[in-house]
């Protein structure tokens, strides 16, 4: 058993970020995933855990799911189910009261695992829109016991020119939640800007950077290329942990289904499967 605690630390040192797992903002969907995980400035239906403002920009219900498998190691597994539902009927292309959001997630295994329940909220208001988002956080060790912890993030995103720029910024936990009296260790604060530019119709190019008030600065970058109106293809890094990422996009229908791969020098591969179902009915 120390074998494994001493394994799991030392994932952890080299990815370069614990906050990778549950207790940190993390990768929400396989779209994320394959674009290097800059996604701040994205509005798609795993906003929720991205960037909660982009539930504001929302206007179908969805829900979806999302596993990962990092370095082939079924102790980092993760796991998320995630919806969101517009309030009221929609006027302007927008839903006039707001977008509710919940997400559900899980990471690790029986000897160290970490469970998040969120719930948000997002509004947007002509190029503008905010969020915020509250979770509960349960890590838990075997044989050591539990600790709960409640953090708070809030979110924002504008179109800096209408349908062409879009600019995100996300801070998470930024009551600085304690998880443990002893050295004082609290749940990672972390802030994350970005800028997302679409030139064409077909082509998205992500770039942000990530800080965690404990670490060094990460760079992240992302290319989409929209092949045709089903395909989508991807590719992004991270420039902290050092992973190079790719992976599609494939859509049929209400359906929404993603697919991206990580390979990390060091640690090996690292997987990452969504699938989302939108109702796109006109309201």
């Amino acid at each position: 058993m120390p074998n494994r605690y001493f394994i799991l630390g030392v994932l952890c040192i080299l990815t370069g970020s614990t906050h990778g797992q549950g207790s940190g903002p993390g990768i929400r969907g396989a779209r994320a995933a394959a674009l290097g995980n800059a996604s701040v400035a994205l509005a798609d239906g795993w906003a929720m855990g991205n960037n909660v403002a982009g539930l504001g920009q929302l206007t179908q219900a969805f829900v979806g799911v999302y596993a990962e498998n990092r370095y082939l190691s079924r102790a980092l597994n993760n796991a998320v189910l995630t919806a969101a539902l517009p309030l009221g009927s929609l006027r302007d292309g927008k839903a006039p009261n707001g977008v509710v959001g919940v997400e559900v997630q899980r990471f690790g295994d029986k000897l160290y695992s970490e469970q998040r329940v969120g719930t948000g909220y997002g509004y947007r208001g002509g190029l503008f829109s905010i969020g915020a988002r509250v979770d509960v956080l349960q890590i838990s060790i075997e044989g050591l016991g539990s600790r709960r912890s409640v953090t708070g993030s809030v979110g924002g995103q504008a179109e800096v020119v209408p349908k062409r720029l879009y600019f995100g910024a996300y801070l998470y936990n930024l009551n600085q939640a304690r998880l443990a009296r002893y050295e004082d260790e609290r749940v990672p604060t972390v802030l994350k800007a970005g800028l997302s530019y679409q030139p064409t119709d077909k082509v998205r190019l992500n770039v942000e950077t990530e800080k965690d008030v404990a670490q060094a600065a990460d760079f992240k970058a992302g290319l989409e290329y929209q092949a045709v109106a089903a395909l989508a293809v991807r590719a992004g890094f991270s420039s902290l942990t050092r992973q190079t990422t790719g992976g599609i996009g494939l859509r049929a229908g209400q359906f929404q289904v993603d697919y991206a791969a990580a390979w990390q020098a060091r640690l090996g591969l690292s997987q990452h499967l969504s699938v989302g179902l939108q109702r796109l009915k006109k309201p």
